[in-house]
Order: structure tokens, then C-alpha cells, then sequence
């Protein structure tokens, strides 16, 4: 069995950087690939993240992750208008464009492919729209919740995910990790990624995820009777992993083993309040090469955290090297989770370590 069935893991996973210019509308280019997730931070000030997918649509706008606000209710401050064969397209809003293209502001952008199509799934009692990419271990699916306990939603994917994160589309609600990947896991574990709570517990959450579906109870968060969406993830070899690690509160810190070298990685202490940390090869003090020093919040509309006062890590050519003892990414004996995404396999298909290529 081959190592890995991606080789090229930018066909499916990109971080592109751009600097605004304050035109409208304008194309952003080289990401490679049709994007289906796009999530966009301004790095230069406190301007939120941005996220459209292909599955809701450009013309429902944006969801936003540092707050907990319904689809659509910012795009004064801009708008996306297209899904492009190799990027995206936005516009400005009614107000102005600082979300995607305030002049002089630099922008960063992390884009995946899922499949560039929808279907109808019926695996669950709950029909989805999907747009599945079974290769990669993601998908997008686009759901109504029904408020019933027991209710099941088809994912698309070919394994069962380890990763569920769920918005209320159509009202205000936190967006909700279901995830069995913390080290000591129990049914009814959850965590809110619009939020730095520490992972809570609840009789009225539930995950147990399958091969085609997931269930929910009728009082959580992603099974509200209203329009949701959810993002599906597994690991997949050679390209992305899911797990938990324990940090040890040094400068020379936790070695966490993905088998690959990292593009992305987000991290998020699970026993106490801290936030969502997030890092990618492009954007560091030494232009993407380790160490990588700068990082932006999930939780947070707060401009990007450079070398003076970021966590830092270094991205190795098989996994992540924490080199930072703050408590966001590794206090002493801290619980974390984290999900991260390669630049190279660590071994080709054929067998040949990237390091020889």
C-alpha cells in the first residue's frame, strides 16, 4: 500500500498571501485549484475573518469565526463573487472593501478543494447537500437541523470524520467542534471554535460518527431547527492529521508527529481558556522558513501576532516542533487538540522520501 495518495498536497490545500490595493471587483490568482472553502484574514488590522463556501454560495455572504453572527450580516465590509478556476473573486461592500482589499493592508487566505459539484445525501435522517473530496478528507455539507434527538447527517466522506465543525447559517449560535481526537474522549465532548472555552461536556451533545453519517441530539448546537453548515475532516495520510498533544511548558517543546511537512497547522489548549492558534508556510519573520513566528486567532478579529509577541513553532519535514512555553500552545501538562495540513509528504507514493526528490 503506497504511503500516500497525494503527492502534490497544493492540489488540495493552499495558503495564498496578497497585499490589498483598494480596486473592485478584483481576482485573486494562484491558488492553484477551483477553491469550495475559502477563509480570508486581514493581517494588518482588526478586521474579522471572512469565510464563504461553494456549497452555501456567494450570495448568502460570509460567516465569520471570532463572532457568532448569522451568514450575511457584514458584507458591507466586502463580498466574494465568484468561485474561480484558480482563485476567487471579490467585491466591495455597501461601506467599503477593508475585508478583503483595504490598500497597503496584507491579506492571508486558506483555500481547499472539495469536489467543485454538489449532490443530494440521504445516508442520514437528515438529507445534506454535500460537496465531498474523498481523496482529501474533506467535505462541506449544508443541512437543516430538525431539533430531534438521534438525528443523523450524510457527510460525503469515505471514513468517518474526526472533525465536525458546525454554524447555525440562519441565526446566531457558536461554532461548534465535535471531535473525538482529545486524548481522553467521552460522548457529549465539544468545544467552541468562536470562543477560547475550555472543552465542555453535555447530555445534550452528541457526535458518533460513521462512515457515512454523524448524530446529533435535539439540543445542540448544529441541530437547531434552522439552515446549518458543517466542515468534515479526516486524516489522511501523507496530507493531514488530527490528533491531541500534550505540551511540557519549555522552549524546547512537544514534538507533535504528522508524517508530513506542515503547510497549516491550528492548535487549541482543551483544559483551560485559550485561544485558537494558527500558523501556515507562508506568513513568518523569515518569509515562510522556520521559525514560524506569526500567527492570527480563529477565536479573534485581532490583527496577526508577529515575532515579539506570537507563539512560535517550527514545521519539520515530519510534524511539528513547538519552540515556544507560552500556555496558548504549550503550558506544562496542558491538553491540546490540533488539525494540520501538509506541504510535502514525508514519503512519495513511490516510496521516495521527499527529501531525496
Amino acid at each position: 500500500m503506497a504511503y500516500t495518495d497525494i503527492d502534490k498536497p497544493t492540489d488540495y490545500f493552499n495558503t495564498k498571501l496578497y497585499t490589498g490595493d483598494g480596486t473592485s471587483p478584483r481576482s485573486i490568482t494562484g491558488v492553484g485549484f477551483q477553491p469550495d472553502w475559502v477563509w480570508t484574514k486581514n493581517r494588518s488590522g482588526t478586521n474579522g475573518h471572512v469565510l464563504y463556501d461553494s456549497v452555501r454560495g456567494v450570495s448568502v455572504g460570509e460567516l465569520s469565526t471570532h463572532n457568532t453572527n448569522a451568514e450575511g450580516l457584514a458584507t458591507q465590509y466586502g463580498e466574494m463573487t465568484s468561485f474561480d478556476s484558480d482563485g476567487y473573486t471579490f467585491q466591495d461592500g455597501e461601506t467599503n472593501g477593508v475585508v478583503f482589499n483595504n490598500s497597503g493592508n496584507n491579506y492571508v487566505s486558506w483555500n481547499w478543494l472539495a469536489s467543485n459539484t454538489t449532490a443530494s445525501n440521504t445516508d442520514g435522517s437528515i438529507t445534506s447537500t454535500v460537496s465531498a473530496n474523498t481523496t482529501s478528507g474533506f467535505s462541506i455539507v449544508s443541512y437543516t437541523g430538525n431539533a430531534t434527538n438521534g438525528a443523523t447527517v450524510g457527510h460525503g466522506l469515505n471514513s468517518a470524520p474526526q472533525m465536525v465543525i458546525t454554524k447555525n447559517r440562519g441565526g446566531s449560535g457558536d461554532w461548534q467542534v465535535l471531535t473525538n481526537i482529545y486524548p481522553n474522549y467521552s460522548e457529549g465532548d465539544y468545544i467552541y471554535l468562536s470562543a477560547t472555552d475550555a472543552k465542555a461536556n453535555s447530555v445534550n451533545v452528541s457526535f458518533l460518527p460513521t462512515s457515512t453519517t454523524w448524530q446529533m441530539k435535539s439540543g445542540q448546537a448544529g441541530n437547531v431547527a434552522s439552515t446549518q453548515i458543517a466542515y468534515c475532516f479526516h486524516s489522511v495520510k501523507g496530507f493531514s492529521k488530527f490528533g491531541s498533544y500534550t505540551g511540557n511548558g519549555s522552549t524546547d517543546g512537544t514534538f507533535v508527529y504528522t508524517g508530513f511537512k506542515p503547510a497549516w497547522f491550528m492548535t487549541k489548549r482543551t483544559d483551560s481558556a485559550n485561544s485558537w492558534v494558527m500558523f501556515d508556510n507562508k506568513r513568518s519573520s523569515s518569509g515562510g522558513f522556520n521559525e514560524i513566528d506569526y500567527s492570527v486567532n480563529a477565536n479573534s478579529n485581532g490583527a496577526e501576532e508577529t515575532s515579539s509577541t506570537s507563539s512560535d513553532v517550527d514545521f519539520c519535514s515530519n510534524g511539528i516542533k513547538i519552540t515556544e512555553d507560552n500556555g496558548a500552545i504549550n503550558a506544562s501538562g496542558g491538553s491540546y487538540i490540533y488539525m494540520a495540513f501538509a506541504e510535502n509528504p514525508f514519503v512519495t507514493s513511490t516510496g521516495i522520501p521527499t527529501t531525496a526528490r
